[in-house]
């Protein structure tokens, strides 16, 4: 036998209770282990002790104060499990409470190093494309320098016609 085994067996082999069989199994694992034999002593002692105690006899009333305290109990009802207990019901609310919270709260994109744009980075491009395109080409457009009133920029001076008034060629 082992140890596991013994400790389940010894309180039937000091109680007088174990087999024939189960009793030969104790008594022999007592003899080659100490710490079963100290424990099998100290069970030993303490019903020793035990026995020394006078037994107390419970009052005459008692058993009927008893009975009377059992019927006064209140029995649950068939669907009292439903109602769920105070620490359940905070632990519930607090969840719902905070899984709200947490889907309120705006999803900010992660960025790791240079990784490409995300879906919602493209879209936007995307949808600023056309315009991009149409300030790029109207930039560009050459015609636009000979209307009257167009500013000249820097790239390109405004060239003027020799027969205009004011055009810087002498005559006044």
């Amino acid at each position: 036998m082992n140890c596991e085994k013994v400790s389940n067996s010894l309180i039937s082999y000091l109680d007088g209770r174990a087999s024939a069989e189960e009793r030969s199994g104790v008594e022999e694992h007592l003899k080659s282990c100490a710490a079963c034999r100290e424990r099998a002593d100290e069970f030993r002692r303490l019903w020793d002790v035990m026995a020394e105690v006078p037994a107390v006899e419970p009052s005459f009333a008692f058993d009927a104060r008893l009975r009377q305290r059992i019927a006064a109990t209140v029995r649950p009802k068939l669907w009292t499990w439903l109602v769920p207990s105070p620490r359940l019901a905070a632990a519930v609310v607090a969840l719902v409470g905070l899984s709200i919270f947490v889907s309120m709260q705006p999803n900010k994109p992660v960025v790791v190093g240079n990784s490409a744009p995300n879906s919602e980075e493209q879209f936007r491009m995307i949808k600023d494309l056309g315009v991009l395109e149409n300030y790029d080409v109207l930039s560009n457009f050459d015609a636009l320098s000979d209307l009257p009133g167009v500013q000249a920029t820097p790239e390109q001076p405004e060239q003027q016609k020799p027969d205009e008034p004011g055009s810087g060629n002498g005559e006044s």
